[in-house]
């Protein structure tokens, strides 16, 4: 391979090629390859699915001429499966919302990539999608009633089947058949992404860039959105999802007339099937070619799943199908797949708006009252800072108070995550709480989450609620 990729790379620029090596291409069957030379640096792509190929290298090129930042194609082999692309770097949007959660990236860098990201979807769907050119569409030019039944068959067979999930076989088409019939009620003409989801998303230069985008058909523009918010692993706060859905119909209005009420309660039974279609992804990928690694994204769906069933009515009766979602969602054999890690969930909140909400249904948990400390919000230096700005941490960091509050919580929160994992539970609340939700309950929830992160059986979540961060 190396070889081939290298004749490509001699005949493509004037350069000597130093270097190839391979790259990590999570759950893509395709192969990635770093090229290097003295000045200059690119990726090359093997795969051999010689239609996907066709399709993307015909795609990115309509996309760029379209003024959409995707990687510049700068030579193929078609015969050998191989092409050579821009280097955009190591960074995707979901790296970055990882690194917040360990506290190594400010949430204010992430909502303003996810900014910049709902403002170009809109271009993407509409701007460039006018009048493109699907001949080389792979697998199918539109998401059809035909695209809606392999993704609810893919659901069903290898999620529902291998999870052993019970369900009436004909009451559940029933339903399959009345969302499918919703779904396509609207405008279905606009250029659907297909997999537009943080893993496919670069930033370079802090600057998002668009990768993956082969699977792209006719659709609504709902499907994309729902991707993108509803995208399991980054684990987006429902006061987050909220803010970013109003974000992007305000930028529609740009382009065409939208009825927001219409457009948001479709827009929910497309988070539905884009959930439903992850989920035979995860059980494909996972049960069937005993990939582990994807059964840990089955909780984080599971998570959004339930939030959907407590919170959105769709206006349309799917009977069986929510209580498959309901089965789903108290199965044990998922547990046991999803509960290999405890889950630790930390929150700051204002004790003027209330407690937050714990989205587990274990309830329990704590909530430390951060009130007695010291507030650097008395003073007016402090006022527009948060805890996690250095001044504030400097500030009570100085406070024995302080310190041996935390010495007494991390004590209290050693001995029952520790009890958590002897006796295999899956989740755990800890709530910080003072007046404002600003200063001291936000320090006190990063110096934990930094803490915890440190533990290899334990994924933490990090939500400041006052902060929506």
């Amino acid at each position: 391979m190396n070889l081939k990729i290298k004749n490509l790379f001699d005949k493509t620029f004037s350069c000597e090629l130093e270097e190839i090596s391979p790259i990590a291409a999570h759950g893509s069957s395709r192969e990635y390859f770093r090229c290097k030379s003295k000045d200059f640096t690119c990726l090359a792509a093997y795969n051999d699915d010689r239609k996907e190929n066709i399709a993307f290298l015909d795609y990115a090129n309509q996309l760029i001429e379209k003024g959409v930042d995707v990687p510049k194609i700068y030579s193929k082999d078609i015969d050998n499966g191989i092409y050579l692309l821009e280097d955009l770097g190591n960074t995707t949007l979901y790296d970055m919302v990882e690194k917040e959660k360990r506290g190594e990236v400010n949430f204010s860098d992430i909502k303003e990539i996810y900014y910049k990201v709902i403002r170009e979807l809109p271009k993407i769907q509409i701007k460039a999608g006018k009048g493109f050119d699907y001949s080389n569409a792979y697998p199918r030019k539109a998401f059809d009633e035909q695209s809606i039944a392999w993704d609810l068959s893919y659901f069903k067979y290898y999620f529902l089947k291998l999870s052993n999930i019970p369900f009436d076989e004909q009451d559940l088409e029933n339903d399959f058949k009345t969302l499918t019939n919703h779904l396509l009620s609207i405008d279905c003409s606009y250029f659907l992404y297909r997999d537009f989801q943080s893993r496919n998303i670069m930033v370079f230069d802090s600057k998002p860039y668009f990768i993956d985008f082969q699977g792209g058909r006719k659709g609504a523009l709902q499907y994309d959105l729902a991707s993108l918010l509803f995208d399991a692993k980054a684990d987006l706060s429902p006061e987050f999802r909220e803010e970013l859905l109003d974000l992007y119909v305000s930028e529609l209005k740009h382009y065409v007339e939208v009825d927001e009420k219409e457009f948001k309660n479709v827009f929910y039974a497309y988070v539905y099937i884009r959930i439903m279609q992850a989920m035979g992804a995860y059980g494909f990928r996972g049960y069937f070619e005993r990939k582990e690694h994807f059964l840990k994204s089955i909780p984080f769906a599971l998570s959004n799943l339930k939030w959907l069933e407590d919170n959105i009515e769709l206006g349309v009766q799917l009977p069986e199908l929510h209580k498959v979602f309901k089965n789903m969602i108290s199965s044990k054999k998922l547990t046991d797949v999803s509960s290999k890690k405890l889950l630790v969930t930390i929150k700051s909140f204002s004790y003027k708006k209330g407690y937050p909400h714990d989205i587990s249904g274990n309830g329990g948990g704590f909530v430390f009252d951060c009130r007695a400390i010291h507030n650097p919000g008395r003073y007016e230096e402090y006022k527009t800072l948060t805890g996690m700005d250095k001044e504030v941490i400097d500030f009570l960091e100085k406070e024995d108070d302080a310190k041996l509050f935390f010495e007494n919580v991390l004590n209290l929160i050693t001995q029952s995550v520790d009890k958590y994992l002897e006796r295999k539970f899956s989740s755990l609340m800890i709530c910080f709480g003072c007046t404002g939700g600003q200063h001291r309950s936000v320090y006190f929830a990063e110096k934990l989450s930094k803490i915890l992160l440190q533990n290899p059986d334990i994924d933490v979540v990090l939500h400041h609620v006052e902060q929506n961060k």
